[in-house]
């Protein structure tokens, strides 16, 4: 999901740094509210587990250039379900920066843009979670339908930012719309595997009840709210 050098530049890369200012502002909310309600103790665990998570999943997994950007399993929902949103939020924008100031520096200009489409999806499958998931069910007893719904909706607001970005880069050129339809296609089959992925940490994590009421995990994992 990498906004590419190029994709994106000179002036129009103002836009980018303001959307990433204002995801990054809100991920800041999201994660003050985790430590007054929960401690910073539980923020810095679980971010930090988070930030090791989404570090992997772009160093570590196998990613594919298609047309505009990058293939990458990104477990947004993943993440949010088995650690919160707040520090979900975190270890997103944190482990998409260590890449860029260490590994892939060129990206760093397009940080703005990047973060905000990991992070602006990740918020909404938050508000869809509280919509789909009702607040007595615990988090390791959603159904394979409500992870699917969540895959999808994360997945699909990658697809959609990446597409406005390219858009906006490059306009409505026929090559520029068939790289970014390449990617949308692709970056789609990951719907399929990212609900069994979900149901499979939380299968683990039920099966493993000395996680519950400790600081390492999101509270709703084991009760409802």
């Amino acid at each position: 999901m990498h906004i590419e050098p190029g994709v994106v530049e000179g002036g129009k890369l103002v836009l980018g740094y303001a959307t990433g200012a204002a995801a990054l502002a809100y991920a800041a909310r999201l994660a003050w509210q985790t430590a007054r309600q929960e401690g910073w103790g539980a923020l810095l665990a679980r971010a930090a587990i988070a930030t090791a998570c989404v570090f992997a999943f772009f160093e570590i997994l196998p990613t594919k250039p298609v047309g505009v950007s990058e293939v990458h399993l990104i477990l947004g929902s993943t993440l949010l379900l088995i650690l919160g949103v707040g520090p979900a939020a975190v270890g997103l924008a944190a482990g998409l920066l260590i890449q860029g100031l260490f590994f892939v520096p060129e990206d760093l200009p397009q940080y703005g843009m990047n973060v905000t489409t990991l992070l602006v999806p990740l918020f909404a499958i938050h508000a869809l979670a509280r919509r789909i998931i009702p607040p007595q069910t615990r988090y390791v007893d959603i159904r394979y339908g409500q992870a699917l719904q969540l895959s999808t909706a994360y997945q699909g607001g990658i697809v959609a930012w990446v597409a406005f970005w390219a858009l906006y880069g490059h306009g409505l050129e026929a090559e520029n719309l068939a790289n970014v339809a390449r990617f949308g296609a692709a970056y789609m089959t990951v719907v399929l595997l990212e609900p069994l992925v979900d149901l499979g940490v939380l299968w683990v994590a039920k099966q493993w009840h000395r996680l519950q009421g400790t600081r390492w995990v999101e509270p709703r994992l084991y009760r409802g709210a």
